[in-house]
């Protein structure tokens, strides 16, 4: 993978009632018959936003230093208490495009 296909970081999800600061890793993959990009990863453990995945939410706003806000939908926390992101479309940490859209 090159360091285009993949990040690892800060981030902050912006909740229904405010931003939460996590860590997270994440890579991506170009789909070419769907014509976009599919993108997952995972969070640090956070026992907030843990908790919070674990009663039912499932959609946030991912934003990474230098590119875009962007949707991202929360899945099931895993044994270590990280939380599943995924989404598709231009990754979160692409920065902000100037002209095309990937």
């Amino acid at each position: 993978m090159t360091d285009e296909e993949e990040y690892r970081g800060p981030a902050t999800l912006t909740l229904d009632d405010g931003p939460i600061a996590v860590e997270v890793r994440m890579s991506a993959r170009f789909e070419p018959i769907e014509g976009r990009f599919r993108w997952a990863g995972r969070t640090n453990p956070v026992d907030d936003l843990r908790e919070r995945v674990s009663a039912g939410l499932r959609k946030a706003t991912i934003t990474i230093p230098g590119a875009p806000d962007t949707s991202v939908k929360l899945s099931e926390p895993d044994p270590w208490g990280g939380v599943r992101i995924s989404g598709a479309g231009t990754p979160p940490w692409f920065p902000a495009a100037t002209g095309g859209d990937a």
